[in-house]
């Protein structure tokens, strides 16, 4: 069949994934193939001291983003998309949704970037002997339990924001492996909820009343490959307003960005790893072994289909140079210039590799929010410079790029050296790399490791969901996703840029001043309202 024959009879995949800015959607054969693509941009609110998305805009900005594709589809293949013949849903890990019988939420959705749950971080990593990280999904139920919050007697349901998109569209509350694992710990021999945890939890809240045992409240793990449910009739009316879209099909587990960022790396067996960078930046090392111990700085999950993974995760990567390219893009504007976002970051960021190779001495911070990799509950962003700094809008950049893997390279460390953790490469993916060979050489330079990119660096995750979905109806029952994704993806990955020994010798500079004036990041969060 020619493409316009495979949409007609649905012989397609679908895959969307909900990040931080941008909700994005793609459609795709059974092997892969793009055949059209939409997006929809958002952004976070600040309630209340809670960092949340309204749940109506996550229905609304999803079926935005395919509808879109619907337009694409059929102004590229002359196509009405009517059937699918497998979809899935991807999104921001971690994060509390909780809600009662009838799925109604019980308090606004708090989201991985909410870091006031350090105390029950603290306890659960003890009670559990696993790194319970302030993001996760029981962290921020215990910390709701620990406050006394009246809504966690009534609580039916806690799950991800994909597991709940999930649910909207098929009525099953289920999740994929991956994504559970940024829940609550997930046994790697099972693929399913620690048991012995969900005792221990359940023994250590017994005096609290609450009425519900953990395991009673948290999503069916569903594994990879396996259907998670089908779209309902009400499932296909809000993905598609149109109501062109006819229900029926299989959906697979839902999973975290995280995971989609391994698949389209082709980053799921061990020894491999990737790094994904945008509003957050996050490497994931998939292990051999189990961590000699617990660290703080290093979540523990696992790939799509049950592999242990040492992730380092930080809240905050792109966000403030994002906001200062928009004001120089404001001066610029002011004296004639007229341009796109893509034109002024395709100008900015190769300025970076002109600067000096430590930034000249210049000193940012984008913590826009809270970083727990360096031991901050909120955040505000800050540039600062000595009296003898080399000010240069080359080395503005510069610093401003470093800034955003500087905490990164804090887990990064723990890793490799404390860990002796093992990648001969790190694949790339995410806005950071957008600009062609800039983001590639400055993560090369804070990792000290050959970067390389997929073909798809920018706007990969809907495309690793849609992957996902293709190997729910894949034709090899037996075939495992390693292998399924080495045929699909094969060399499509270009090839490493190797770290410059200069990069990396300024970014060592760079990184020892960070850490050495954490002080004055601290100071602004005391005195900074």
């Amino acid at each position: 069949m020619n493409e316009a024959q495979r949409i007609a009879t649905g012989d397609v995949v679908f895959g969307c994934e909900l990040g931080s800015t941008r909700i994005k959607s793609t459609l795709v054969t059974p092997c892969g193939k793009p055949l059209g693509s939409g997006a929809f941009g958002w952004e976070n609110q600040l309630e209340d001291g809670v960092w949340t998305y309204g749940m109506q805009d996550v229905l609304d900005g999803v079926a935005a983003s395919y509808a879109e594709l619907a337009r694409d589809v059929r102004d590229t293949h002359g196509v009405e998309l009517t059937r699918i013949g497998a979809l899935g849903f991807s999104a921001m890990m971690h994060g509390y949704i909780a809600t009662d019988a009838d799925g109604e939420l019980l308090v606004p959705f708090r989201t991985w970037r909410n870091n006031f749950t350090g105390e029950a971080s603290t306890a659960l990593t003890d009670l559990l002997g696993w790194p319970i990280p302030q993001r996760w999904s029981i962290a921020h139920l215990y910390h709701a339990i620990t406050q006394g919050e009246a809504h966690v007697r009534d609580i039916a349901h806690i799950t991800t924001l994909a597991g709940w998109v999930h649910w909207k569209l098929s009525g099953e509350w289920a999740i994929g492996v991956g994504d559970a694992s940024g829940m609550f710990p997930v046994d790697p021999k099972t693929g399913q909820w620690d048991a012995w945890m969900l005792e221990t939890f359940d023994s250590h809240v017994a005096d609290r009343g609450l009425g519900w045992k953990l395991g009673d409240i948290l999503p069916a793990i569903v594994p990879v490959g396996e259907p998670a449910g089908t779209l309902t009739a009400e499932g296909a009316a809000l993905l598609d307003a149109s109501g062109a879209l006819q229900p029926g099909a299989p959906l697979a587990p839902p999973e975290g960005d995280a995971q989609t960022g391994m698949v389209v790396t082709n980053s799921v067996r061990p020894r491999t790893g990737n790094v994904s960078a945008g509003t957050s930046v996050f490497a994931m090392l998939v292990l051999e072994e189990r961590l000699s111990s617990v660290h703080h700085e290093i979540d523990l999950v696992l790939t799509p289909d049950g592999e242990l993974v040492g992730m380092a995760h930080s809240n905050n990567c792109s966000s403030d140079f994002d906001a200062w390219a928009g004001l120089l893009g404001e001066a610029a504007t002011l004296l004639g210039a007229e341009f796109d976002d893509d034109t002024l970051f395709g100008k900015l960021m190769p300025l970076a590799l002109e600067g000096d190779d430590d930034a000249g001495g210049l000193l940012a911070y984008g913590y826009v929010s809270g970083e727990h990799m360096t031991g901050f509950s909120e955040g505000r962003p800050l540039f600062v410079r000595g009296t003898g700094a080399r000010f240069t809008l080359a080395n503005f950049v510069r610093a401003h790029l470093f800034s955003a893997l500087c905490a990164l390279r804090t887990g990064m460390n723990v890793l490799t050296e404390r860990e002796g953790v093992k990648v001969e490469e790190l694949r790339g993916h995410g806005g950071f790399f957008k600009t062609e060979g800039v983001g590639q050489r400055i993560m090369a330079a804070a990792t000290n490791t050959p970067v390389g990119l997929p073909n798809t660096a920018g706007e990969g995750g809907a495309w690793g969901m849609a992957l996902l979905a293709a190997f729910l109806v894949r034709e090899d029952r037996g075939q495992s996703l390693p292998d399924f994704l080495d045929t699909l993806i094969g060399d499509s990955i270009g090839p490493a840029v190797a770290p410059a020994p200069g990069d990396v010798a300024g970014f060592d500079e760079y990184f020892n001043r960070h850490s050495a004036a954490l002080a004055v990041e601290a100071a602004a969060v005391e005195h900074v309202e």
